[in-house]
């Protein structure tokens, strides 16, 4: 079973739960349109690299795709389509006026100059122009990429067009029309879930613990918050391993040792573990933030947390799920938990439209009140049709894109 397969599991569960007719079932089922695109790149020893892109668009029943877009070896047509179906998902979870979207080139980005980076990205947006825009479809940063290359994006479709195009692209430079929040918006939008399970459970900050698997954008922030509301975090990991120390340790502080060493890893008074280990740890609070299929048939019978808070896309899988369920874990699914990156980034696209900026206050409170109403929904969703987490955020993404297909006509 390929990743998109894989990733339809949960939504048709939710198609039987809900009653979707098959023709509203079967639009959403299907990419709208997907786009290969060969990139030659010039490099700095004089030859011609030619790189393969990608860019899928799942759906533009709510609005203009949506998405981000990742440099990655590992990049493929069927991720990128798995991505942008997931993405349409978050964002008809959020309520917000848009599809999914997703793009991404093959390339290991740390084996090319700035030069040739550069060289790179504005030859994506050269092959794909006559399908992107701020009505049709906006690019965000994802894996490997960020501000400084989505301002390339920026520049490069503003010369295409002629003019200043802020809006096409978010998670630009404050200084480029990007918004204030963005960087800390996907962490923040994993602690309110976070949060908001937890007191679902009847379970304060204080009394809780909390493991988070990645400290990249996402993990780190979402280590951050969290130990801002309280809880302690017990355990973190990176690439290079994972750390554990059950007195709790300072997020902030190890973000610094990070940065000085390159790693996580030797972080004072913490002991290594296992990536096992951490997944298996016996805590409040588990967020995986790292890559997708984290959590599997092979380990999630060990799983000890009571909340499992997914910051990463795609961190568990089916097989895995149903053991959580018989565990009675609480999984707060991708698809609402890391909705907060998507949530500031519409938030960036409207500043960009009216050309009028929020303060990062306003941005928070907004972000954060969108969050909680989302997770209220997909909780009372789950209670009323007695259904786990994952399963009612369908249902309520199916909702949204149902209804507006049917008043489009579509069905």
């Amino acid at each position: 079973m390929n990743l998109f397969e894989m990733a339809k599991i949960p939504l048709n569960k939710a198609i039987e739960v809900m009653k979707l007719d098959p023709s509203a079932a079967d639009i959403i089922a299907t990419p709208e349109r997907t786009l290969e695109v060969s990139i030659p790149v010039r490099m700095d020893d004089g030859t011609t690299k030619v790189f393969t892109g990608y860019r899928s668009q799942h759906s533009t029943i709510m609005g203009p795709a949506k998405g981000g877009v990742r440099y990655h070896p590992g990049v493929n047509m069927d991720e990128v389509k798995t991505l942008a179906f997931w993405m349409t998902c978050k964002c008809a979870v959020a309520g917000l006026p848009y599809g999914g979207g997703k793009g991404g080139i093959v390339v290991d980005p740390s084996k090319l100059s700035e030069r040739e980076l550069e060289g790179l990205t504005r030859g994506f947006i050269d092959r794909i122009a006559p399908i992107i825009g701020e009505k049709m479809d906006i690019p965000a940063p994802d894996m490997n990429t960020n501000a400084k290359i989505m301002g390339w994006m920026m520049d490069e479709f503003s010369k295409i067009k002629g003019q200043f195009e802020p809006g096409f692209v978010t998670g630009k430079p404050i200084c480029l029309g990007g918004s204030l929040g963005r960087n800390a918006a996907t962490g923040r939008g994993v602690m309110v879930a976070a949060g908001e399970a937890i007191k679902a459970l009847g379970i304060k900050p204080k009394q809780a613990t909390c493991a988070v698997q990645g400290f990249g954008n996402v993990g780190s922030w979402t280590a951050k918050l969290i130990h801002d509301m309280g809880v302690k975090i017990v355990a973190l990991s990176d690439i290079n391993g994972a750390i554990h120390n059950p007195k709790g340790m300072n997020p902030y502080d190890v973000e610094k040792h990070l940065q000085k060493t390159g790693s996580v890893v030797g972080y004072k008074g913490s002991k290594p573990i296992s990536n096992e280990e951490l997944l298996a740890m016996d805590v409040t609070i588990l967020a995986p933030c790292a890559m997708e299929l984290q959590l599997t048939k092979a380990n999630a019978a060990k799983v000890q947390a009571k909340v499992i808070v997914e910051g990463a896309n795609g961190p568990t899988t089916p097989d895995a799920d149903k053991i959580l369920d018989k565990k009675g874990i609480l999984v707060v699914p991708d698809i609402l938990a890391n909705g907060g990156g998507v949530t500031v980034s519409y938030f960036e696209w409207v500043q960009n439209l009216y050309r009028y900026f929020w303060t990062e206050e306003e941005v928070i409170e907004k972000q954060e009140s969108l969050m909680i109403y989302a997770f209220k929904k997909v909780y009372d969703t789950a209670k009323e049709h007695k259904v786990n987490m994952r399963t009612a955020a369908y249902i309520v993404a199916l909702g949204h894109l149902a209804e507006a297909m049917k008043y489009r006509g579509m069905y």
